[in-house]
């Protein structure tokens, strides 16, 4: 017992410091945009959708159903809301609990010695478990482990109890239950079932591999056959629910996730994904470059045979089958002692068991934890107990290391990364028991104290080094920026791209850019990388450069919604309305098939169409915007907040006099927000408009308070004033909103509007000026400006602001007719026109 907590203890201590880390990585997608771990969302959910959010049968779902962990997410967001203290917590508890479970696991093969301790310490500070531990979306990984310590513990319980006790079918229930609830916290949990047929054939009943068909096919052992049948039974019948709930079609990834599987050379796929699980030994073995991503180039092809890392793959390959023979070949007939002999019950300090091949064969074991009973009474008469050979050791660690890690191998399907170091916690646990049994072999096989001693130091120290190397690694996850940071030497295009994110959010602009810039050059045809450095350079007011970046998103990405969003956005505010109206449309018409974020993309489709129905108002066609506005409402996810859309569904109505059908929209949409300025002030207008003044008069003032700082609220409320002809109060309202948003043009421009309707003309040609110059290709503000000039006496200038504006729309017949006017009254002044 001392093992396991103290095993338990060093695992939780290692991760204290991840306390007070932040989301990282894939925690944003898994957690703070996942529509399932919201109270609102009806917690059945959970059981339809993948880990991300995305329904299961999805064509671009991810396919990766734990709605295990999904539920703990569920929960941590109830207590804690989007704090991730909550979150790292449970982690840490998580991987503390596996850590002891670990360890007793290790005391069932290794006996209650120091040698068990060293395996439990070793699991507990493995720095392959950082991104497990601390990053939290690697609670899947921990989760399904704890379950599957539990099955597997449950089982070796069944062995020992098979035909002594009717208990042990609920042992094996047991099994059964933990087995599904591994599988429900991440796929490979329900790799324990085979690793528990090894256990039962292998390690319980000793068996080598030339006796298992004799004794299959001379029925030798019925229980041993039975309890493998219902394994398979009961793994299959899993499997085969898990094929079905997922719509019987596997998960479709980008050539960016896993560069090999999209390779067209059957070469450089067969020896890439033979070497791949060569490179996952050596982070196990050696950790010393980790990274929070494997994907892209991180792991260059192998295309030729003589490819050096070719050397690699053949000397592991070689290893392992070394190893595999030696746990399973033949025993010899002679006595082999391993260690001491076990004397009144008690095992000595080594941990070890003396007895021969024949021995083992011929006598049924039970594990220590076993107790004989006999007629309902426990028999404590002292037992002597056999552990088992290092040979039937190192096959369950074999076992442990390699089933678990068989989904990812590509073997039967194509996977979504190139190495994932999470993936490893379960292995880790046969890794853990090999290197600890080999050095046991060795201490015990070694004849000379020193010899003995080095090699108890050597192990300890190793477990020394990789529990400073945890501690180092945990601090790279405490943040973002120092995680990104860390992955440049491994994966520089990702990185890069992830640090630029990073640094945008902490407004580091020029330094953002650079990190957007140093990632396509590593990979030129990131269409996110591609799409965030145009966002970058749109919110800078660099619209040409983000134009262009925007159109090489859409080439290296056509579905890239959010690409087209913005295009649409920056054509629009330009003036070039067609262009952004088959922007949109094209924007509108994407389908979500195979998309790997679609609720992301129906959320940018639902904005383009917003935009469109925005741009066709503009125009006045009200009628159309009114459909594009029902079209967005049907293709709106859930989380899209849907109040500015449901106030412009009010606004459209308004302008079609449909005062009803207006008040329901601006009423729905103060229902979804209820402080949502936009619609305080369309309401406000309708009530004044119906005759509720003062009711309309609170909503202004409301949306005032809701934002002091917003110069549209001023300029609503001016506009009402002047309504009421309270024109000191209106014109103060109209200078404070164009002061407040002087790079706004509807503000600047309706102040203006509202100035000269309160005959101060002078104010409202500073701001119609304004106004020309934030927007000067927009005839209107031309044609205005060039009154306001006309009535001010400044004729010239008034005439050049009338020739520009009928420039850009040269059929507008108030320009035409304002402008014969000025003609006449310069004509009678004796000043030169351009018509002269």
């Amino acid at each position: 017992m001392i093992a396991e907590l103290v095993s338990s203890a060093l695992g939780l201590a290692l991760y204290l410091n991840t306390l007070s880390a932040d989301f990282c990585y894939d925690d944003s997608r898994a957690i703070k945009t996942n529509q399932d771990l919201l109270p609102e969302t009806p917690w059945t959910h959970i059981f339809y959708n993948d880990f991300w959010g995305t329904l299961l049968t999805h064509s671009g779902s991810h396919k990766s159903y734990r709605p295990l962990c999904t539920l703990s997410f569920r929960l941590n967001h109830a207590i804690g809301g989007l704090n991730p203290w909550s979150y790292h917590l449970v982690n840490v508890l998580l991987h503390a609990a596996v850590t002891g479970l670990f360890t007793s696991f290790s005391k069932i093969l290794l006996g209650d010695g120091y040698w068990t301790f060293m395996a439990g310490l070793m699991f507990a500070s493995h720095p392959i478990h950082t991104e497990a531990v601390a990053g939290i979306v690697g609670r899947a990984d921990v989760g399904a482990s704890l379950f599957f310590l539990l099955s597997l513990l449950c089982y070796i319980k069944h062995c020992s109890t098979r035909g002594s006790s009717a208990r042990t079918w609920g042992w094996f229930l047991g099994t059964g239950l933990c087995a599904g609830c591994s599988m429900l916290w991440k796929e490979q949990g329900l790799t324990v079932l085979a690793v528990s047929a090894v256990y039962d054939v292998f390690v319980f009943h000793r068996l080598k591999m030339k006796e298992i068909l004799p004794t299959i096919y001379k029925r030798k052992n019925l229980s041993l056959f039975l309890s493998i049948s219902l394994l398979t039974l009961w793994g299959t019948s899993l499997l085969g629910a898990r094929l079905y709930w997922m719509g019987n079609k596997p998960p479709s990834f980008s050539n960016s996730d896993n560069p090999a599987a999209d390779s067209d050379s059957l070469l450089a796929r067969t020896l890439t994904f033979f070497y791949l699980p060569t490179k996952n030994l050596w982070l196990l073995l050696c950790p010393d470059t980790l990274s929070f991503d494997w994907s892209m180039d991180a792991v260059p092809l192998l295309k030729t045979i003589c490819d050096w890392r070719n050397l690699h793959t053949v000397a592991f390959y070689t290893g392992l089958l070394l190893l595999a023979y030696y746990g399973l070949k033949s025993p010899r007939v002679e006595k082999e002692c391993n260690g001491k002999f076990v004397t009144n019950g008690k095992q000595n300090a080594n941990g070890h068991s003396c007895h021969s091949d024949v021995e083992y064969r011929n006598s049924e074991i039970k594990p220590s934890f076993a107790s004989k009973v006999e007629n309902g009474i426990k028999n404590n008469a002292s037992q002597r107990t056999q552990l088992p050979s290092t040979e039937n050791i190192v096959v369950l660690s074999l076992s442990l290391l390699i089933i678990p890690f068989v989904p990812a191998t590509n073997l039967f399907f194509y996977v979504g990364f190139v190495i994932a170091e999470r993936v490893l916690y379960i292995p880790s646990m046969g890794f853990c028991l090999l290197i600890t049994v080999g050095a046991r072999a060795l201490y015990v096989k070694v004849q000379k104290r020193f010899l003995k001693s080095l090699i108890f130091y050597a192990t300890a120290t190793l477990i020394v080094f990789y529990g400073l190397k945890t501690a180092i690694r945990n601090g790279d996850w405490q943040n973002e920026e120092m995680l990104y940071r860390s992955g440049i030497k491994v994966n520089p295009a990702k990185a890069w791209g992830n640090l630029g994110n990073v640094l945008k959010s902490q407004s580091k602009i020029s330094e953002a850019e650079s990190a957007y810039r140093n990632a396509l050059y590593y990979r030129s045809n990131m269409a996110d990388m591609l799409y965030n450095l145009g966002l970058l350079l749109q919110e800078n007011s660099r619209f040409a450069e983000a134009l262009h970046y925007y159109k090489l998103a859409i080439g290296s990405r056509p579905t890239l919604a959010s690409a087209y969003l913005n295009t649409g956005i920056i054509l629009m505010n330009q003036g070039k309305t067609e262009e952004a109206r088959r922007t949109f449309l094209k924007c509108s018409e994407i389908p979500d098939e195979n998309l790997k974020d679609p609720h992301a993309h129906k959320s940018s489709v639902t904005s383009c169409l917003y935009n469109l129905g925005k741009l066709y108002h503009e125009q006045g066609h009200y009628e159309d915007a009114l459909s594009v506005y029902k079209e967005a409402i049907q293709k709106m996810p859930r989380q899209f907040a849907p109040q500015s859309l449901y106030n412009m569904m009010g606004e459209a109505y308004m302008r079609l006099s449909k005062l009803p059908e207006a008040e329901h929209w601006y009423m729905e949409s103060l229902r979804s927000k209820t402080d949502h300025i936009p619609a305080h002030l369309t309401y406000g207008k309708l009530l004044a408009l119906t005759g509720r003044k003062s009711e309309a008069e609170k909503f202004f003032l409301k949306a005032i308070e809701l934002d002091p700082t917003k110069g549209n609220c001023y300029m609503h409320y001016g506009q009402f004033l002047l309504e009421e002809a309270r024109l000191i109060e209106a014109a103060e309202m109209a200078k404070k909103a164009a002061e407040l948003d002087s790079t706004e043009f509807d503000v600047v421009f309706n102040a203006a509007h509202m100035l000269r309707q309160a005959s101060l003309n002078e104010a409202a040609e500073k701001y119609y000026d304004l106004a020309a110059r934030l927007r000067p290709n927009y005839p209107a503000a031309l044609m205005n400006l060039g009154a306001i000039l006309h009535l001010n006496g400044r004729l010239q200038k008034a005439e050049a602001n009338y020739l520009r504006a009928l420039q850009l729309k040269p059929d507008d017949v108030i320009t035409q007719s304002n402008l014969r006017k000025l003609w006449n009254i310069m004509e009678k002044q004796g000043l030169k026109t351009s018509k002269t």
